[in-house]
């Protein structure tokens, strides 16, 4: 994934909620005490840090509102 080593790209997004052009997707790096996300189509644009159980918190809820 280019030029930012440990970013890897998150595709498993379902089809409502894609962007206009059908294809907004983010990458995440995990470290030690935290999870990076970034948009993968700005790879140098701003980033947000997670902890672990807030991204894990996350993760679950999104899996379920669909």
């Amino acid at each position: 994934m280019g030029e930012q080593a440990g970013f890897g790209l998150v595709e498993d997004a379902p089809a409502d909620s894609d962007g206009p052009e059908g294809d907004s997707c983010v990458e995440t790096a995990t470290a030690p005490r935290a999870i990076h996300v970034r948009d993968s189509k700005h790879t140098a644009g701003a980033r947000l840090g997670l902890a672990p159980g807030a991204w894990a918190s996350f993760v679950t809820y999104a899996a379920s509102a669909h």
